[in-house]
Protein backbone atom coordinates (compact mmCIF):
# COMPACT_ATOMS: atom_id res chain seq x y z
CA UNK A 1 0.00 0.00 0.00
CA UNK A 2 1.62 3.41 -0.95
CA UNK A 3 0.24 6.96 -0.10
CA UNK A 4 1.49 9.60 -2.21
CA UNK A 5 0.78 11.43 -1.29
CA UNK A 6 -2.15 9.56 -2.86
CA UNK A 7 -4.61 6.75 -2.00
CA UNK A 8 -4.34 3.05 -2.22
CA UNK A 9 -4.85 1.97 -5.28
CA UNK A 10 -3.43 4.93 -7.06
CA UNK A 11 0.19 4.61 -8.22
CA UNK A 12 2.13 7.07 -7.69
CA UNK A 13 2.56 10.29 -6.13
CA UNK A 14 2.00 14.39 -6.22
CA UNK A 15 4.48 16.58 -6.32
CA UNK A 16 3.10 19.83 -6.07
CA UNK A 17 3.37 22.19 -2.61
CA UNK A 18 6.49 24.55 -2.57
CA UNK A 19 6.03 25.98 1.17
CA UNK A 20 8.71 25.76 3.13
CA UNK A 21 8.97 21.40 4.60
CA UNK A 22 8.09 21.83 8.77
CA UNK A 23 11.21 20.49 11.27
CA UNK A 24 10.58 16.78 11.67
CA UNK A 25 13.29 14.60 13.19
CA UNK A 26 13.65 10.85 11.89
CA UNK A 27 12.19 8.49 14.06
CA UNK A 28 10.66 5.12 14.37
CA UNK A 29 8.36 4.11 17.53
CA UNK A 30 6.78 0.98 17.92
CA UNK A 31 3.55 -0.04 19.68
CA UNK A 32 1.14 -3.10 20.18
CA UNK A 33 -3.18 -2.85 19.92
CA UNK A 34 -5.99 -4.77 20.36
CA UNK A 35 -4.76 -6.00 23.41
CA UNK A 36 -1.73 -6.85 21.70
CA UNK A 37 -2.31 -9.20 18.59
CA UNK A 38 -1.44 -6.22 16.52
CA UNK A 39 2.73 -5.44 16.30
CA UNK A 40 2.84 -1.81 15.39
CA UNK A 41 5.88 0.31 13.89
CA UNK A 42 5.99 3.44 12.84
CA UNK A 43 8.27 5.68 11.21
CA UNK A 44 9.41 9.50 9.61
CA UNK A 45 12.05 9.49 7.83
CA UNK A 46 12.17 12.76 5.39
CA UNK A 47 15.53 13.67 6.54
CA UNK A 48 17.34 10.30 5.52
CA UNK A 49 15.20 10.24 2.34
CA UNK A 50 16.49 14.15 1.67
CA UNK A 51 20.07 13.37 2.42
CA UNK A 52 19.87 9.88 -0.69
CA UNK A 53 18.07 12.36 -2.96
CA UNK A 54 20.88 14.78 -2.33
CA UNK A 55 23.83 12.49 -2.76
CA UNK A 56 22.54 10.55 -6.00
CA UNK A 57 21.02 13.40 -7.66
CA UNK A 58 17.39 11.71 -7.85
CA UNK A 59 14.64 12.41 -9.77
CA UNK A 60 11.38 12.95 -8.75
CA UNK A 61 10.03 9.21 -9.50
CA UNK A 62 13.27 8.41 -8.19
CA UNK A 63 13.03 10.11 -5.18
CA UNK A 64 9.70 7.90 -4.22
CA UNK A 65 10.94 4.79 -5.40
CA UNK A 66 13.81 5.17 -3.45
CA UNK A 67 12.21 6.79 -0.36
CA UNK A 68 9.57 3.73 0.45
CA UNK A 69 11.94 1.40 -0.24
CA UNK A 70 14.17 2.80 2.24
CA UNK A 71 11.38 2.99 4.80
CA UNK A 72 10.25 -0.56 4.65
CA UNK A 73 13.88 -2.02 4.74
CA UNK A 74 14.03 0.40 8.13
CA UNK A 75 10.43 -1.16 9.01
CA UNK A 76 11.56 -4.71 8.66
CA UNK A 77 14.80 -4.33 10.37
CA UNK A 78 12.58 -3.03 13.26
CA UNK A 79 11.86 -6.30 14.13
CA UNK A 80 14.75 -8.01 14.34
CA UNK A 81 17.14 -8.91 17.63
CA UNK A 82 20.66 -7.91 17.42
CA UNK A 83 21.67 -4.36 16.69
CA UNK A 84 24.41 -5.20 14.88
CA UNK A 85 21.42 -7.16 12.61
CA UNK A 86 20.48 -5.95 8.89
CA UNK A 87 17.84 -6.23 6.22
CA UNK A 88 18.56 -5.84 2.51
CA UNK A 89 16.14 -5.36 -0.04
CA UNK A 90 16.69 -5.42 -3.94
CA UNK A 91 13.95 -4.17 -5.97
CA UNK A 92 14.61 -5.85 -9.47
CA UNK A 93 12.08 -4.77 -11.90
CA UNK A 94 11.75 -4.60 -15.91
CA UNK A 95 11.08 -0.78 -15.92
CA UNK A 96 13.10 2.21 -16.45
CA UNK A 97 14.49 3.02 -13.28
CA UNK A 98 16.55 -0.22 -12.54
CA UNK A 99 17.31 -1.66 -9.64
CA UNK A 100 16.67 -0.96 -6.30
CA UNK A 101 19.13 -1.31 -3.29
CA UNK A 102 18.36 -0.36 0.42
CA UNK A 103 20.73 -1.49 3.59
CA UNK A 104 18.28 -0.62 6.75
CA UNK A 105 19.52 -1.76 10.41
CA UNK A 106 17.63 -2.28 13.62
CA UNK A 107 20.26 0.67 14.61
CA UNK A 108 18.27 2.77 13.23
CA UNK A 109 20.87 3.43 9.95
CA UNK A 110 19.73 3.16 6.21
CA UNK A 111 21.64 3.84 2.75
CA UNK A 112 20.48 2.57 -0.77
CA UNK A 113 20.64 3.45 -4.55
CA UNK A 114 19.01 3.16 -8.15
CA UNK A 115 19.99 2.42 -10.90
CA UNK A 116 19.55 4.91 -12.99
CA UNK A 117 18.48 7.69 -10.99
CA UNK A 118 18.08 10.20 -13.56
CA UNK A 119 14.88 8.79 -15.03
CA UNK A 120 11.78 11.12 -15.21
CA UNK A 121 7.89 9.58 -16.43
CA UNK A 122 5.09 11.37 -17.21
CA UNK A 123 2.54 11.98 -14.69
CA UNK A 124 -0.22 9.44 -14.34
CA UNK A 125 -4.16 10.47 -15.31
CA UNK A 126 -4.49 11.29 -11.72
CA UNK A 127 -1.34 13.74 -11.71
CA UNK A 128 0.94 11.14 -10.08
CA UNK A 129 4.18 9.76 -10.08
CA UNK A 130 4.05 6.46 -11.80
CA UNK A 131 6.56 4.37 -9.58
CA UNK A 132 5.05 1.77 -10.50
CA UNK A 133 5.91 2.22 -14.37
CA UNK A 134 9.27 3.31 -12.96
CA UNK A 135 10.04 0.09 -11.27
CA UNK A 136 8.10 -2.02 -13.56
CA UNK A 137 5.34 -4.82 -13.02
CA UNK A 138 7.24 -7.97 -13.47
CA UNK A 139 10.36 -8.90 -11.87
CA UNK A 140 11.04 -9.56 -8.14
CA UNK A 141 11.55 -8.53 -4.60
CA UNK A 142 14.69 -10.02 -2.92
CA UNK A 143 14.90 -9.88 0.72
CA UNK A 144 18.43 -10.25 2.70
CA UNK A 145 18.03 -10.78 6.85
CA UNK A 146 21.44 -10.67 8.06
CA UNK A 147 20.73 -11.49 12.08
CA UNK A 148 24.16 -10.46 13.12
CA UNK A 149 24.83 -14.06 13.65
CA UNK A 150 25.18 -17.64 11.65
CA UNK A 151 24.27 -17.31 7.67
CA UNK A 152 22.24 -14.67 6.13
CA UNK A 153 18.39 -16.39 5.16
CA UNK A 154 17.59 -14.91 1.84
CA UNK A 155 14.29 -15.41 -0.09
CA UNK A 156 12.52 -13.62 -2.78
CA UNK A 157 9.08 -13.41 -4.51
CA UNK A 158 7.38 -12.15 -7.45
CA UNK A 159 6.34 -7.97 -7.34
CA UNK A 160 2.92 -7.39 -7.30
CA UNK A 161 3.11 -3.72 -9.03
CA UNK A 162 5.98 -1.87 -8.34
CA UNK A 163 4.83 0.32 -5.84
CA UNK A 164 7.06 -1.34 -2.79
CA UNK A 165 4.33 -0.85 -0.66
CA UNK A 166 2.20 -3.39 -2.15
CA UNK A 167 5.46 -5.66 -2.85
CA UNK A 168 6.34 -5.72 0.43
CA UNK A 169 3.32 -6.71 2.12
CA UNK A 170 3.01 -9.66 -0.29
CA UNK A 171 6.56 -10.91 0.97
CA UNK A 172 4.94 -10.63 4.82
CA UNK A 173 2.59 -12.51 4.12
CA UNK A 174 3.86 -15.11 1.48
CA UNK A 175 7.43 -15.90 2.77
CA UNK A 176 7.16 -15.00 6.34
CA UNK A 177 3.25 -15.81 6.68
CA UNK A 178 2.65 -12.52 8.04
CA UNK A 179 -0.39 -11.12 7.54
CA UNK A 180 0.33 -7.79 7.58
CA UNK A 181 -0.34 -3.69 6.15
CA UNK A 182 2.36 -1.52 5.32
CA UNK A 183 1.82 1.99 4.19
CA UNK A 184 4.67 4.03 2.67
CA UNK A 185 4.60 7.61 1.39
CA UNK A 186 7.11 10.40 0.34
CA UNK A 187 5.85 13.86 -0.16
CA UNK A 188 7.97 16.59 -2.38
CA UNK A 189 7.83 19.41 -3.96
CA UNK A 190 10.43 21.06 -6.44
CA UNK A 191 12.68 21.78 -3.09
CA UNK A 192 12.73 18.95 -1.58
CA UNK A 193 11.34 16.12 0.54
CA UNK A 194 8.97 17.60 2.56
CA UNK A 195 7.74 14.87 4.14
CA UNK A 196 8.99 10.50 4.10
CA UNK A 197 7.40 7.62 6.38
CA UNK A 198 6.20 4.66 6.82
CA UNK A 199 3.60 2.40 8.95
CA UNK A 200 3.49 -1.31 9.39
CA UNK A 201 0.64 -3.10 11.09
CA UNK A 202 1.43 -7.14 11.49
CA UNK A 203 -1.60 -9.47 13.03
CA UNK A 204 -0.02 -11.85 15.49
CA UNK A 205 -0.29 -15.70 15.76
CA UNK A 206 -3.32 -16.65 17.31
CA UNK A 207 -5.48 -13.57 16.47
CA UNK A 208 -8.92 -13.74 15.32
CA UNK A 209 -8.80 -13.61 11.47
CA UNK A 210 -11.22 -11.03 11.42
CA UNK A 211 -8.54 -8.56 12.20
CA UNK A 212 -6.78 -8.83 8.91
CA UNK A 213 -9.41 -6.62 6.66
CA UNK A 214 -9.77 -4.35 10.00
CA UNK A 215 -6.12 -4.06 9.68
CA UNK A 216 -7.02 -2.69 6.08
CA UNK A 217 -9.47 -0.24 6.60
CA UNK A 218 -7.94 1.10 9.48
CA UNK A 219 -4.84 1.79 8.00
CA UNK A 220 -6.50 3.55 4.77
CA UNK A 221 -8.02 6.27 7.23
CA UNK A 222 -3.97 7.36 6.76
CA UNK A 223 -3.90 6.94 3.50
CA UNK A 224 -2.70 10.48 3.17
CA UNK A 225 -0.40 10.33 5.90
CA UNK A 226 2.96 11.64 4.01
CA UNK A 227 0.91 15.08 3.34
CA UNK A 228 -0.48 14.98 6.63
CA UNK A 229 3.38 14.42 8.18
CA UNK A 230 4.21 17.31 5.93
CA UNK A 231 1.93 19.84 7.18
CA UNK A 232 2.76 19.21 10.91
CA UNK A 233 1.11 15.61 12.09
CA UNK A 234 2.92 13.86 14.27
CA UNK A 235 3.42 10.03 14.00
CA UNK A 236 1.83 9.40 17.34
CA UNK A 237 -1.32 11.23 16.22
CA UNK A 238 -1.30 9.44 12.63
CA UNK A 239 -1.30 5.90 15.10
CA UNK A 240 -4.02 7.13 17.53
CA UNK A 241 -6.38 8.40 14.59
CA UNK A 242 -5.62 4.72 12.86
CA UNK A 243 -5.59 2.37 16.02
CA UNK A 244 -6.65 4.50 19.10
CA UNK A 245 -9.70 3.35 19.89
CA UNK A 246 -8.20 -0.29 19.89
CA UNK A 247 -6.32 0.25 22.95
CA UNK A 248 -3.28 1.60 21.25
CA UNK A 249 -0.34 1.38 23.56
CA UNK A 250 2.94 3.01 22.09
CA UNK A 251 6.59 2.11 23.79
CA UNK A 252 8.15 4.97 24.89
CA UNK A 253 11.26 4.57 23.62
CA UNK A 254 11.91 6.33 20.25
CA UNK A 255 14.81 5.24 17.70
CA UNK A 256 16.80 8.11 15.96
CA UNK A 257 17.32 7.16 12.17
CA UNK A 258 19.62 8.46 9.77
CA UNK A 259 21.05 7.95 6.33
CA UNK A 260 24.27 6.56 6.89
CA UNK A 261 27.01 4.43 5.01
CA UNK A 262 30.29 2.42 6.54
CA UNK A 263 32.33 2.94 3.34
CA UNK A 264 35.78 4.95 4.25
CA UNK A 265 39.40 5.10 2.49
CA UNK A 266 40.39 2.32 4.52
CA UNK A 267 37.86 -0.11 2.81
CA UNK A 268 38.49 1.57 -0.49
CA UNK A 269 42.13 0.59 0.20
CA UNK A 270 41.28 -2.99 0.90
CA UNK A 271 39.10 -3.33 -2.00
CA UNK A 272 41.87 -2.26 -4.09
CA UNK A 273 44.60 -4.62 -2.85
CA UNK A 274 41.56 -6.96 -4.32
CA UNK A 275 42.79 -6.35 -7.72
CA UNK A 276 46.13 -7.67 -7.19
CA UNK A 277 49.92 -5.88 -7.58
CA UNK A 278 49.92 -6.13 -11.47
CA UNK A 279 46.79 -4.35 -11.98
CA UNK A 280 47.60 -1.31 -9.31
CA UNK A 281 50.76 -1.17 -11.14
CA UNK A 282 49.38 -0.81 -14.15
CA UNK A 283 47.28 1.77 -12.43
CA UNK A 284 50.20 3.43 -11.45
CA UNK A 285 51.77 3.99 -14.79
CA UNK A 286 48.39 4.36 -16.62
CA UNK A 287 46.01 6.59 -14.36
CA UNK A 288 48.73 7.78 -11.66
CA UNK A 289 45.98 7.26 -9.23
CA UNK A 290 42.44 5.47 -8.77
CA UNK A 291 39.19 6.46 -8.31
CA UNK A 292 36.24 4.73 -6.57
CA UNK A 293 32.82 5.63 -6.20
CA UNK A 294 30.61 3.90 -3.34
CA UNK A 295 27.41 2.74 -5.22
CA UNK A 296 25.44 3.11 -1.92
CA UNK A 297 25.83 7.01 -1.01
CA UNK A 298 27.96 8.60 -3.99
CA UNK A 299 30.96 9.21 -2.00
CA UNK A 300 34.00 9.88 -4.54
CA UNK A 301 37.43 8.48 -3.23
CA UNK A 302 40.57 9.07 -5.05
CA UNK A 303 43.76 7.40 -4.02
CA UNK A 304 46.57 9.20 -5.18
CA UNK A 305 49.89 7.79 -7.17
CA UNK A 306 52.31 7.68 -4.56
CA UNK A 307 49.58 6.01 -1.97
CA UNK A 308 49.09 3.02 -4.61
CA UNK A 309 52.83 2.74 -4.88
CA UNK A 310 52.36 2.08 -0.55
CA UNK A 311 49.56 -0.61 -1.19
CA UNK A 312 51.94 -2.44 -4.12
CA UNK A 313 54.93 -2.30 -1.39
CA UNK A 314 52.71 -3.40 1.13
CA UNK A 315 51.92 -6.22 -0.67
CA UNK A 316 55.36 -7.05 -2.10
CA UNK A 317 56.06 -7.18 1.66
CA UNK A 318 54.09 -9.85 2.69
CA UNK A 319 54.42 -12.31 0.20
Amino acid sequence: MTDASGSKGAKGSKAVSESPPPSLPDHLIRATAAEGKIRVVGLVSTQAVQEARERHKLSYVATVALGRAMSAGLLLAANLKRRQARINLQLKGDGPLGNIWVDAGLDGTVRGYVGNPAIELPLTSESKLDVGQAIGRYGYLHVLRDLGYGQPYTSAVELVSGEVGDDVTYYLSSSEQTPSAVLLGVHLDSHRVRAAGGVLLQVMPGAPASLIPEMETRLAKVEEFSPMLASGGGLRELLQICLGDLNLKIVPEMRTIRFYCKCNSDRVKGALRMLGRDELIDMIHTDRGAEAVCHFCNEVYRVSEDELRSIVADMSATV
